[in-house]
């Protein structure tokens, strides 16, 4: 009861100003209490202590007992209440033994907050501190609860769907739920939601102080400068209303309503703080919101019974999840891919917002049909035939020999293309037909996924000689590897991000999360990736508007037969309990460790580690990596960076580490590459490039099918059969309802216009609604904006309208060039609100705005009507 008590546990003592105290055997009229928790003279807990084979959950009626009975005989004093029959208002019961999910009622400690007869025991895993109890005792919630209801959302600035998800959050927090699971895709804005969630949590006072969870420094420093950068009331930040903590503070203050940290560093303060003061009480944080809370968690593994009697658990429990269990908190995870370990720990989502929705709602940009390059060694594979020679090429010694009179054959497909085997035909036969759709003078950027980082250099290369073959003469610095083996990996990143050139970027792992380039048009693929959680992860580099450069979708590069490899959903597995660290992930845990001041022992051993790591792999390099990596390291050899590396002095140990942090990227990267591999020499021709349109194999055949989808469903749908029926009753409610349907049937306005392009030579720019009617009446098909302008060219030319009537007119024409419907609703929010909305504009149209919106939405279906 260390933080309890500050270390005073005392039989027979009085309570005094300015100490807390726990005292044995404290009297009540039915009998001792264990221990009473006192902060200076004020009363504000029993203890009842068990043996470690005793249940701790039942022994909590003991404690309740002491509640009711116990007196106040001299100076002390309550805290409050009675609240019903109790007068002490923290319970608690322990046998001393570390909880565990095994021995839920024989372990950990076990508290009730006695004050509302709603509230239930629940496990800790350590104690409050008394200032904690305090300010536990200082929140009423339910209060807070009415407050943040009667709370406005306006000055948060959120969309709806935002708003939704704060909504649904908060609502299950006033249900009594500590778990809670949010899933929103990648560029729909978790952060921002996030943003607004904790300042309402904060002001209402429904919780005292947020832990912000990151695994990732540089992602916590992402998430402080947009909570520093975010106005909420008043035009304020957060920052300057509330006292925030980011990844670079440990220490907090009472006054902290916000601390952001790394996962990492969070569990060495738990788990190896060298001083027991310094170790976090379970009560330092109220909540926990934990970002991208689908990224490399574990699940407990379950100890057998055997093993129970002698197994340390802490073998066996994910570190995060210790982390996130320690304190006692409500916990929100944010994800935009929820996977099984994911709602194991949080339960199933309160609210989801896929991209599909984000799609159909127009705040992310939908791609393309895929395209799919076929070629004869995609198909066929790579063979050789018993008997032949097959060159090898080692990458430790850059020699290439000839392994003769194979006695077997080997048949190797696509999956080991780049990676067992070296096909410089299959890439260049892939990239002779991606140059003649990518544009590296336009602003729209690439980002192509390879195999390797040798792979990597090898897309460059042919990349710059293909462009070159069709006459297209680059900047140098138009295609780059980035990777974490090249030369400042983070500021080319920036450059990728913000300057025009690169505009053709590879990557194999370094930019398949946690990169924001909104520029991205085209996702080339000649990696094969099976876990659909990283493909959604990688299809999310692409899917943010860019409305600077015009951006309305997104392409994709199909060269490996991409989605003939993904996984179901349902055999998605989580990650393994032992998955391999890397160099960098070893060395970023030693950073953290050594700010926190761990134990001595526990640095020993992550230095040993990483020494241990560098020496395997200095086993195993020669050649052309061993000068690539002298290269990286100012001409220092691994071998001289191992000697440099001295235990001894962590601070040294960490410079040197910090200042060759390119050789550790590089090592990284280059750990899927196999220890020898085959050279290819087959030769590659391409065999088709087509879309996918999922059943579909031609353009005609897709739009035939979505005809058929119409015509049977018109009856079915409400939607179709006010679009094809009644347009002008259609509201923007109906419209998402219809793009829903047609979305989860395969057909998606993008869609539909590739394939009436690639069957009728006619680049229509159509909208859902012209589609929908051309196949269901054989209306002609108009673009969207011809449709809209004509529209509004016979509204203008109905009467003489007055000058500030046409100029709202004109405005209404801009809005449905962006939209498709128009409402009553869409005048009373956004631009169109803060102009007085729709009673402003009625008194404009001299009480006639209604019959107004009535004749636009006549005259925008007038010729598909006639």
């Amino acid at each position: 009861m260390h933080n309890l008590c500050n270390g005073s546990e005392v039989n027979g003592a009085r309570p005094a100003k300015g100490s807390n105290k726990a005292i044995a055997e404290w009297p009540t009229a039915s009998g001792p209490a264990d221990y009473a928790l006192f902060a200076g003279q004020q009363l504000v807990g029993f203890v009842e202590a068990k043996k470690k084979a005793k249940d701790v959950v039942s022994d909590l009626g003991q404690a309740r007992r002491y509640s009711r009975d116990v007196q106040i005989v001299g100076e002390e004093s309550f805290v409050g209440g009675p609240w019903g029959e109790y007068k002490v208002p923290f319970l608690f019961s322990t046998n001393s033994r570390p909880y565990l999910e095994q021995l839920k009622d024989k372990s950990g400690v076990w508290f009730v907050d006695a004050r509302q007869r709603t509230n239930h025991p629940r496990p800790l895993q350590g104690w409050y501190s008394p200032d904690e109890l305090l300010g536990l005792l200082g929140q009423n919630t339910n209060a807070a609860s009415r407050r943040l209801l009667g709370e406005p959302k306006d000055y948060l600035g959120l969309r709806d769907y935002q708003e939704t998800a704060v909504e649904k959050i908060e609502a299950a927090i006033d249900r009594g739920q500590r778990e809670i699971l949010l899933a929103m895709a990648t560029g729909t804005g978790k952060t921002r939601v996030a943003i607004g969630l904790v300042y309402r949590l904060i002001k209402s006072e429904r919780f005292r102080r947020v832990l912000f969870l990151v695994d990732r420094n540089t992602l916590g420093e992402q998430a402080e400068d947009k909570f520093k950068e975010t106005r909420l009331e008043e035009l304020h930040t957060f920052d300057q209303i509330y006292d925030l903590k980011g990844v670079n503070h440990v220490g907090l203050e009472a006054t902290t309503r916000l601390h952001i940290s790394t996962v990492q560093g969070m569990m060495h303060r738990i788990l190896y703080s060298a001083e027991e003061d310094q170790t976090p009480s379970v009560g330092m944080y109220d909540c926990i919101i934990v970002d991208e809370a689908h990224r490399g968690y574990t699940l407990d593994r379950e100890l057998g019974e055997t093993e129970l009697l002698y197994r340390d658990q802490n073998d066996y429990i994910s570190k995060f999840r210790r982390v996130i269990e320690y304190f006692d908190a409500v916990k929100i995870g944010l994800t935009a891919t929820p996977a099984p370990q994911t709602v194991e720990i949080f339960g199933k989502p309160v609210f989801t917002y896929g991209y599909r929705d984000a799609v159909v709602d127009g705040w992310l940009v939908d791609h393309d049909p895929p395209h799919q390059i076929e070629t004869k060694l995609k198909q066929e594979g790579i063979k050789w035939k018993q008997g032949d020679t097959v060159p090898v090429y080692d990458p430790a010694t850059g020699e290439v020999t000839n392994l003769e009179d194979i006695p077997d054959e080997i048949e190797l497909e696509v999956d080991h293309f780049n990676r067992l085997v070296l096909t410089e035909n299959f890439n260049r036969t892939v990239a002779k037909e991606l140059v003649k759709c990518l544009n590296p003078d336009g602003d729209g950027k690439t980002l192509v996924f390879a195999d390797t980082d040798d792979h990597a250099d090898t897309v460059v290369r042919i990349l710059f000689e293909e462009f070159a073959n069709i006459g297209v003469e680059l900047d140098d610095s138009a295609i780059r590897k980035i990777t974490g083996s090249i030369d400042h990996p983070q500021q080319m990143i920036r450059r990728y991000k913000n300057e025009r050139l690169p505009n053709i970027a590879v990557t194999v792992d370094l930019l398949t999360t946690g990169i924001d380039v909104p520029e991205i048009c085209n996702l080339v693929f000649i990696r094969r990736v099976r876990s659909r959680i990283l493909f959604e992860q990688m299809l999310g580099r692409a899917t943010r508007r860019c409305d600077e450069i015009g951006k309305d979708h997104f392409s994709i590069y199909d060269t490996v037969g991409l989605y003939e490899a993904l996984e179901p959903v349902s055999s998605m597995k989580a990650v393994s309990p032992n998955p391999s660290v890397t160099l960098e992930e070893l060395a970023d845990e030693f950073d953290e460790m050594l700010g926190d001041a761990v134990d001595p022992a526990q640095l020993k051993r992550q230095m040993e580690q990483i020494l241990a790591k560098l020496q395997r792999v200095l086993r195993r390099l020669e050649g052309d990596d061993l000068e690539q990596l002298r290269t990286l390291a100012g001409g220092q050899s691994l071998q001289q960076l191992i000697d440099s590396l001295d235990p001894a002095d962590p601070a040294g140990f960490r410079r040197q580490l910090s200042q060759r942090r390119g050789v550790l990227s590089f090592l990284d990267e280059n750990r899927a590459r196999a220890n020898k591999q085959l050279i290819s020499h087959h030769e590659d021709e391409l065999r088709s490039h087509t879309r996918g349109y999922g059943n579909a194999e031609k353009p005609e055949d897709y739009l035939s099918a979505f005809k058929s989808f119409i015509i049977d469903n018109l009856n079915r749908i409400p939607a179709l059969a006010i679009v094809c029926q009644r347009p002008r009753e259609l509201t923007r409610q109906s419209l998402r309802e219809l793009k829903m349907a047609l979305d989860q049937a395969g057909y998606t306005e993008h869609s539909l216009r590739t394939a009436w392009q690639e069957w009728t030579n006619e680049d229509i720019a159509a909208d859902l609604i012209s589609f929908v009617r051309r196949q269901a009446l054989g209306d002609p098909l108009v673009s969207h904006d011809d449709r809209i302008r004509a529209a509004m060219q016979r509204v203008l030319g109905l009467q003489d309208w007055t000058a500030i009537q046409r100029q709202w007119l004109e405005r209404i024409e801009k809005h449905l060039l962006k939209e498709t419907v128009l409402d009553r609703e869409d005048f009373d929010k956004g631009a169109f609100r803060a102009q007085g909305g729709f009673r402003r504009l009625d008194k404009i149209f001299q009480g006639n705005f209604a019959g107004v919106l009535q004749e636009i939405n006549d005259e925008l279906y007038r010729q598909e009507t006639a």
